[in-house]
């Protein structure tokens, strides 16, 4: 089954759509993650990345920079899914996946206005690349209020230790 996923951008075509949007004169907010398995700490965040700006651009990282960043057994869902459930939410306007551990060159593309972390990450935990190359754009970079007791690793961790149903 293949899935419609229409707010997808093709990262060829990232420097032109980030044109219109100027030319529209619309702020641009941008983030990243891997989204590996969707939750309210998720919808939260990005939520709150979206009323920062007039428009919010999502990058999500490919099966293979997930595999790299969290092990093996991850992703939980392929990419496919990820960006299927991401293209769902209302809040989102724009998605585009990436191979790497991380974006200096694709944040060089699209400058964005604001760029947008989760809390955990501070300016000195940020990939020095990608830090520098938001300041050389002079993009804002804000730090968004985590939502504590969720994360991806937990919901695994408590699923993996629920006891076996014989449904």
């Amino acid at each position: 089954m293949s899935l419609e996923i229409e707010k997808l951008i093709p990262v060829e075509r990232l420097m032109k759509a980030r044109q219109t949007l100027r030319q529209q004169g619309k702020s641009l907010v941008f983030t990243n993650g891997c989204f590996d398995l969707l939750h309210v700490g998720h919808v939260h965040f990005l939520k709150e990345a979206a009323a920062q700006a007039d428009v919010l651009w999502v990058a999500v990282n490919s099966d293979a920079s997930v595999r790299l960043l969290k092990g093996p057994t991850r992703p939980i869902y392929p990419q496919e899914a990820r960006l299927y459930l991401l293209n769902a939410l209302q809040c989102v306007h724009g998605l585009f996946t990436f191979d790497g551990l991380h974006l200096a060159q694709e944040m060089e593309l699209i400058t964005p206005d604001i760029y947008v972390k989760a809390g955990d990450y501070t300016l000195e935990t940020m990939h020095p690349l990608e830090r520098a190359a938001l300041e050389k754009n002079r993009s804002q970079i804000l730090f968004l209020n985590f939502v504590s007791g969720w994360s991806t690793s937990g919901t695994i961790q408590s699923i993996t230790q629920q006891p076996k149903s014989n449904a």
